[in-house]
Parts: structure tokens; sequence; C-alpha cells
């Protein structure tokens, strides 16, 4: 299991983690959107992350934060 940790401040909604993820567990968060006016992401499913972290390397602005869980 694993612990994501989204910083949605600095989200900029660029998708490149959605679209890295191996999982398809991440989403943008449509229903709201940060300071900045950009749709943050979200994980829809976090018991399946097997916290491989593909999603906090591709993130240009380090949004993401993987934590391996117990």
């Amino acid at each position: 299991m694993a612990i994501l940790t989204f910083n949605e401040a600095t989200c900029k909604g660029c998708k490149l983690c959605i679209d890295a993820c191996p999982k398809d567990i991440l989403d943008l968060e449509l229903s709201r959107v940060n300071a900045k006016g950009y749709n943050p992401v979200k994980c829809n499913a976090s018991a399946a992350c097997t916290a491989c972290g593909i999603c906090a390397r591709v993130c240009p602005d380090s949004v993401i934060k993987v934590e391996r869980g117990v």
C-alpha cells in the first residue's frame, strides 16, 4: 500500500502523472480548481497504488509525494 500526497496548490493539471501511471488510478479533480485556476490531480484508488513513484518523477513541479505504507 502507498500513501500519495499532492500539493494541490501548485498543481497545474498538466496530466503528465496521469498518463505515466501504470495502474491508471490518477485523474483530475474536475469539480474544483486551485488558487492558480487549475484542476488538481487526485488518486481514485490509493489501495491499488504500488508506490512505483513514476508519477512523482514525471511531475515538473514536484507536486506528488509517494511513500510506502504499512
